[in-house]
């Protein structure tokens, strides 16, 4: 079973201003933009049934459209430099998509992630970068800003097994809408 998480996609212009950030950080490895994103939960492992389930609770999720900020840059890492980021502004509509989907997911008894959410989009792995090159890379990218974009669905992604960085594919897509018609005749 691959590996499942769902997540916000980044429009192609926002991917592009993110790609320009790429290069001069020794020893991190540089995920590729068609993989950016942005988690909501990491789910991992499961087999097709609970696959299945979760898929089906999934489309049961009625939000509003969110609203998507970049406002800097930051890194991951206790002691030892493991990622850098562009951080997302933690807006009460994304904490409340992400809860959601937490809820569900417990309600499934799937595997909690024993991590606090954070909204960011990685975009390296650093594999043997210092603190003082990471500290480096973020201060001579200042105040990263993008143009904020609106983020019209989320989806459930799955992942090969790996190092991380993707490949990403979507598996299935659910629209934000507040109300969603069951079937739309055309």
């Amino acid at each position: 079973m691959p590996r499942l998480f769902t997540g916000l996609e980044i429009p192609a212009q926002t991917g592009l201003m993110l790609s320009l950030l790429r290069g001069g950080l020794r020893g991190s490895r540089w995920i590729d933009p068609e993989n950016y994103h942005i988690t909501l939960r990491f789910i991992g492992d499961i087999d097709d049934r609970a696959a299945d389930e979760l898929a089906a609770g999934l489309d049961r999720v009625r939000r509003k459209p969110v609203e998507v900020r970049l406002d800097g840059l930051g890194s991951f890492g206790n002691g030892k430099p493991h990622a850098v980021f562009a951080r997302v502004a933690p807006t009460p509509a994304l904490i409340e998509l992400q809860a959601e989907q937490e809820r569900l997911c417990q309600r499934l008894h799937l595997p909690g992630d024993k991590r606090k959410f954070t909204p960011h989009v990685t975009l390296a792995r650093c594999r043997t970068s210092t603190n003082e090159d990471v500290a480096r890379w973020l201060m001579e990218r200042g105040g990263f800003q993008a143009a904020p974009f609106i983020a019209a669905r989320f989806v459930l992604f799955s992942a090969r097994e790996s190092v991380g960085g993707g490949p990403y594919l979507v598996e299935e897509a659910y629209p934000l809408e507040e109300e969603r018609e069951a079937f739309v005749a055309y």
